[in-house]
């Protein structure tokens, strides 16, 4: 009853955070012939998820003074924003009607590479007052009247061969007039509406049998034109700005998966709770029982009793053991850090690359927590190399994580694009790693080894036990492919958003429900890893260290054939270099959710040994 009212609390929060976000710092107030400025940032594409600046485009305006570039935080310029400024002339309260942005010439290789983008199908994003230029759906929304929105409007269109470049836009801008101030005016939306047009004038008369401004036929000008509405909106408030833009998610049919999850994960841990409980409670007893008892089963029966002068020897390779242990702390306090930040609202959609920012700042700080907890299993390992120990915390899952992401930076960079990692900030992250995780690592490292050890409940014997020939369902691999299985199949409904989010760029706000299903996997990988343990003990297999990590780890093998599953049925990526990208960074994650769920199935597995080991008589 207690973990059922614990999931039912935990439901309704996540239920309530849905929609809660901060929309930004404050609200900035505008008046009257108030110059707006529009920033350009940059076009992407689901087809080769190789974002381009769109500054830096060949085809496009560029500003009478070069463009001034906006200061990026450090989650943006990792996601490939290049935020620069316009000469878009955006004044409160003007309408204006084709007006002329500038004429651009291209040569016969820079109009085929037009053609290329829009058959990629290239779209962009533009940002006033922190909100994305935006494209109405056609849909309305069942929760609030007013229409979607996504965060982009298409760079061009095609019919059938023909490429048509989108060479004017209208531009609606919706405010908000204080009921305080009636001259202070808020920003609260901001539509795009693109068309093509063959020559300027014709953008005057809107008509839709117009002919439109074909690309890849040889050289050839482009004129830019836009116009600009002011609207005021009585709907759209402040505070509720940014809801169009989050509803492009199914909320009901998330809730019902999520729910069907829930009930079939919370009686799977109520049956594996209750085997595991009541089978406990019976061994204990009968090890508890008369030394005449005792002897009896020590000789005609097997049990997980007959390991204990085995079942906390030190595994082979205690030197990498530790350092994983303690850099999956160090992941798990990213992970957390940012679902709990983000679920009260305060990495939201509007802060562009704050996602990544506080993960990258969990990360760094949370070092001093890789090097206490690394330190500390390393010295229950009995092991003596304390600093080489700290050393290799502080380099092995960094360093892996540096050579991947430099090895596809490589890529990117051969394609100009702007997801590329700037030399400058490739630096930065480095300083963030040798400057201040890599200290904090040896400073936690210092502070555990020199903490106390609790008394082990039973005493080690000098010469090994044999293990007996081991069941097949015990096997290494039939182990890791059946505890794999069951977290997978709690998360992989998330999964589909998490991975739409992520390459379809759309925004993922449900974050009540991704702390719900944390929770669930955290829960399930722990009793996964506890009733292999106890099964592989009670088959007299003491080594269980590693295996409670690598069962616990392996469902990070089924995320990532879960992402070659969505590659190839719900993406379009085209080329070798998307390609290499999507499973780069798919890699990657991997890597870092098996850390986190092995940590988690050791240490609850650890805990568990030492627990029942202490609950019965060892003469």
């Amino acid at each position: 009853m207690t973990l059922l009212l614990l999931f039912t609390i935990i439901g309704v929060l996540a239920h309530q955070t849905l929609g809660f976000y901060v929309p930004g710092v404050s609200p900035k107030p505008f008046h009257t012939n108030d110059h707006v400025p529009l920033l350009v940032n940059k076009i992407v594409s689901e087809n080769t998820q190789l974002p381009f600046a769109y500054g830096d485009l060949p085809f496009v305006c560029v500003p009478h003074n070069g463009g001034t570039s906006t200061w990026l935080n450090l989650g943006e310029v990792l996601r490939g924003d290049r935020l620069m400024s316009s000469d878009f002339k955006l004044v409160v309260g003007q309408d204006t009607k084709c007006e002329t942005l500038c004429t651009v010439s291209i040569n016969e290789e820079q109009s085929n590479e037009v053609k290329q983008f829009i058959k990629d199908e290239y779209r962009v994003e533009w940002v006033v007052d922190n909100l994305p230029g935006a494209t109405v759906l056609k849909f309305n929304s069942s929760f609030v009247p007013n229409a979607a929105l996504l965060p982009y409007f298409a760079l061009g269109q095609l019919k059938g061969e023909q490429a048509y470049i989108h060479n004017h836009v209208t531009l609606q801008l919706l405010y908000q007039t204080s009921s305080k101030n009636p001259d202070d005016k808020y920003i609260v939306g901001f539509e795009v509406y693109p068309a093509s047009y063959a020559e300027p004038g014709l953008c005057d008369k809107q008509e839709p049998s117009a002919p439109m401004k074909e690309v890849g036929t040889g050289k050839t000008s482009i004129t830019y034109t836009y116009s600009v509405i002011w609207k005021e909106s009585k709907d759209i408030t402040w505070a509720t700005r940014w809801d169009r833009y989050l509803q492009i998610f199914e909320s009901r049919i998330h809730w019902y998966s999520i729910s069907n999850s829930l009930v079939i994960t919370m009686f799977l841990t109520g049956m594996v709770a209750m085997i595991i409980l009541r089978t406990l409670k019976r061994d204990i007893t009968s090890y508890n029982t008369s030394e005449e008892d005792i002897e009896a089963l020590d000789e005609d029966s097997i049990g997980w009793k007959l390991c204990h002068g085995d079942v906390l020897r030190p595994p082979k390779y205690s030197l990498l053991l530790a350092p994983l242990l303690g850099s999956g702390v160090q992941c798990l306090i990213m992970v957390a850090g940012t679902i709990v930040l983000s679920m009260f609202g305060l990495l939201n959609p509007s802060y562009r690359g704050g996602l990544i920012s506080y993960g990258l700042a969990f990360y760094v700080l949370a070092g001093s927590f890789a090097g206490y907890f690394s330190a500390r299993m390393y010295k229950v390992l009995k092991g003596q190399q304390w600093f080489r120990n700290a050393l290799v915390t502080a380099t092995l899952v960094p360093c892996t994580m540096f050579v991947i992401e430099f090895i596809l930076n490589m890529f990117v960079w051969g394609q100009q694009s702007s997801s590329a990692i700037p030399f400058g900030t490739f630096f930065a992250l480095i300083a963030m790693w040798f400057g201040v995780s890599t200290p904090l690592v040896f400073a936690g490292a210092v502070f555990g080894a020199r903490r106390p050890m609790p008394d082990n409940p039973v005493r080690t014997h000098q010469i090994p036990r044999q293990i007996p020939d081991q069941p097949w369902y015990l096997q290494l691999h039939i182990s890791m492919t059946v505890g794999g299985l069951m977290p997978f199949a709690v998360i992989f409904i998330e999964l589909f958003f998490i991975f739409k989010s992520i390459w379809s760029d759309q925004y993922y706000y449900m974050f009540g429900f991704l702390a719900l299903v944390f929770f669930i996997l955290v829960v399930t990988t722990v009793e996964i890893a506890i009733v292999i343990t106890y099964f592989s003990l009670c088959s007299e297999d003491y080594r269980w260290w590693w295996k409670s990590f690598a069962v616990s780890a392996a469902s990070g093998v089924y995320v990532f054939f879960y992402s070659i599953f969505y590659y190839f049925t719900r993406l379009k990526v085209q080329g070798f270099v998307p390609a290499v990208v999507y499973f780069g960074h798919s890699i990657m994650i991997c890597l870092i959710y098996s850390l986190c769920m092995g940590t988690i199935g050791f240490f609850a597995t650890f805990l568990f040994v030492r627990k029942i080991y202490a609950a019965i008589k060892v003469d």
